[in-house]
């Protein structure tokens, strides 16, 4: 069952929908993820997809989310997927800390929508009982940084050359946020 968080209406006066993923996404999320790795984007997956891996990755993350271990939240403006979102749960000791990770489509970008996923996730994670959220971002990648220093992330320290992208090493950032 699909579930809605938010319809939005954007900057440029497109609807936006915030709602759990789903199987039927499983092509537009490949070729999602397959863009920002085109693009060269300041993630962690360095080389594009297969049909078949990315199948494997969305069958793990629904029965993640079904067993109340991840919160996954598609953005969809115009029927279309133009981002994603997700906040795990970790295990153990850490069971209290969400890491989380996001994305938008390069055209997508600058019109509030990672802004209201980040938003959508937060509440999420305070509603089933996080305490703190955590996430990692490429030093380079000033653009995110902006937007979840904005949203009263904090920056916990740096890494030296953790990532290793086609345009050199890249120091990750490690960011958190403290849930009341």
């Amino acid at each position: 069952m699909v579930k809605i968080f938010g319809e939005f209406q954007l900057s440029d006066g497109r609807g936006l929908v915030l709602r759990s993923p789903r199987w039927e996404d499983l092509d537009e999320l490949m070729s999602f993820i397959n863009s920002l790795v085109e693009e060269g984007t300041n993630i962690t997956v360095n080389r594009k997809v297969t049909r078949e891996e990315e199948a494997e990755w969305l069958a793990e993350l629904l029965a993640n989310i079904e067993k109340g271990r991840t919160i996954g939240v598609v953005a969809e403006v115009d029927g279309k997927v133009v981002g994603n979102s997700e906040v795990t749960r970790g295990t153990g000791s850490q069971s209290h800390v969400g890491f989380l990770g996001v994305g938008v489509a390069r055209e997508y970008r600058d019109l509030g929508i990672g802004t209201r996923m980040l938003k959508t996730l937060i509440e999420e994670s305070r509603r089933i009982g996080l305490r703190l959220l955590v996430l990692d971002v490429y030093a380079t990648n000033a653009r995110a940084r902006h937007v979840y220093k904005k949203l009263g992330f904090k920056e916990a320290g740096t890494v030296p050359n953790m990532a290793c992208t086609k345009n050199g090493y890249v120091s990750v950032i490690r960011m958190f946020l403290e849930l009341d």
